[in-house]
């Protein structure tokens, strides 16, 4: 069975709407990329098998020419959030059956705010600078793993691993770590190394520096983090660099349990986040500046978290936190190209709007019922929770007997108040929250498995 075609329109071709473009045409949909920039478009056009269109999105008579009477899915992903906003109204009024706006306001994601925008046609609104405050956040209470992301209230986790040389499980398979466990509490689903991912079987063997993917319930995360040579710790004083949108959600909501001290560059900038934040220390001054780092106290802080517009900034004063001994680094990186270096250079955790963002949209373009999907850093691979249907084929016999594709891999099935880590003896049965990893190759087969 073959995934339904759908007709996307994007409506700018900056870093996120080519990115999406990139995904979104890997999976065969007709997709049309409108934007003012000739170049932008030249170079899209040259890449990818897409339509391109030189123009405004919130152009009617353009909207009209790229058939978006016939779209299934318009995504508004201009660089200025009133353009995606009108753009995504006049795209539903002509004929669009579902409008996603990137906005950059907090105001607007709030509860009856999404309501007034959903009568005035606009589905979803993404604010990609909130999505990534909100994994940070996630990262520093869950300190010992770079990455992690929960399903189902947390019934089930990724947990996303650095090998470093005290793991417990280097040179060791698969089957000899998990041999003497008489319930399996968690799974590795994954390994990235020299930039390739594997889907791991049996007989393969953890490699120092490797990046592990663990699928695991609660009680399995311990075992996770001792196997893995990591440790819980709990943080209480918190550098941020940068005032940025992301630097400034992430401070108002953690202020009150945490020591935090935000460094911009920006005087003005410094004025206005010392009025927002009643309980973080701002400090106006230049985060490349090692003296000052040193005399603001970095040796002493538990994590540091860099999120200034420039990646390069954000990337050298992680590793020089790591240097002083912080044991949590975070560091946004934008530049797509720069994600495998960073994580070489030892950074904790990458953070990247672009494909938090296109994870969060890719959503709306399968047709199986997922409630969850998202695309990890340093890797193409993607993490989805699939809802089972009834009489689907996942539900037609053990894992083991159904044919899966061999670059996926399902890690754990919730059921009800229940969850539990798959093994090839495992049955979905219908309604359960199944998560599955997977390489591209394997995504669109696996639509049709539920």
């Amino acid at each position: 069975m073959k995934n339904k075609s759908m007709r996307i329109i994007i409506g700018g071709a900056g870093e996120v709407g080519t990115h999406l473009a990139r995904i979104l045409s890997n999976e065969n949909h007709d997709i049309v990329v409108i934007d003012p920039d000739e170049e932008k478009l030249h170079s899209i056009d040259s890449s990818l098998d897409v339509m391109v269109m030189a123009g405004s999105a919130t152009s009617i008579e353009l909207l009209e020419e790229s058939g978006i009477k016939r779209a299934d899915l318009f995504i508004a992903v201009a660089n200025t959030e009133h353009t995606n906003i009108t753009a995504a109204i006049l795209g539903k009024k002509l004929g669009a059956k579902m409008t996603v706006a990137r906005i950059d306001n907090n105001e607007y994601h709030k509860g009856s705010n999404i309501e007034l925008f959903r009568s005035l046609g606009i589905d979803y609104l993404i604010y990609p600078e909130k999505i990534a405050s909100r994994e940070i956040i996630g990262l520093l209470r869950k300190t010992g793993t770079t990455e992690f992301i929960d399903f189902t209230g947390g019934m089930l986790s990724l947990f996303v691993l650095k090998l470093e040389k005290e793991a417990l499980i280097i040179n060791k398979t698969l089957q000899e770590v998990t041999q003497n466990e008489s319930t399996l509490n968690y799974r590795a689903v994954a390994i990235t190394r020299d930039g390739e991912t594997i889907i791991p079987r049996g007989g393969d063997k953890f490699e120092l520096h490797d990046t592990v993917y663990v699928v695991s319930n609660k009680a399995g995360l311990k075992d996770v983090l001792r196997y893995s040579g990591k440790q819980h710790y709990g943080i209480r004083n918190l550098m941020i660099l940068g005032g940025s949108r992301i630097g400034k959600l992430t401070a108002l909501r953690l202020e009150n349990e945490y020591q935090i001290k935000l460094i911009e560059i920006d005087k003005v900038k410094s004025i206005q986040l010392a009025d927002i934040l009643e309980n973080t220390l701002v400090i106006n001054g230049d985060g490349r500046d090692v003296d000052l780092l040193n005399s603001e106290g970095l040796q002493n802080m538990d994590a540091f978290i860099a999120v200034t517009g420039n990646s390069e900034a954000n990337i050298l004063s992680c590793q020089l936190a790591r240097k002083m001994g912080v044991k949590k680094t975070i560091a946004e990186v934008e530049n797509i190209e720069y994600i495998n270096l960073a994580e070489n250079m030892g950074i904790d955790t990458i953070i990247n709007k672009k494909l938090i963002t296109a994870s969060r949209i890719s959503r709306f373009t399968m047709s199986a019922n997922v409630s969850m999907i998202k695309c990890l850093t340093g890797t193409d691979a993607e993490v989805l929770e699939f809802v089972a249907k009834p009489k689907s084929k996942i539900t037609k016999g053990s894992l083991q007997d159904i044919n899966f594709p061999k670059d996926a891999l399902i890690g754990g099935i919730i059921r009800g108040k229940t969850s539990f880590i798959a093994t090839g003896k495992s049955r979905v049965e219908a309604n359960d929250r199944v998560v599955v990893f997977a390489l591209p190759p394997a995504i669109n087969k696996i639509e049709s498995f539920f």
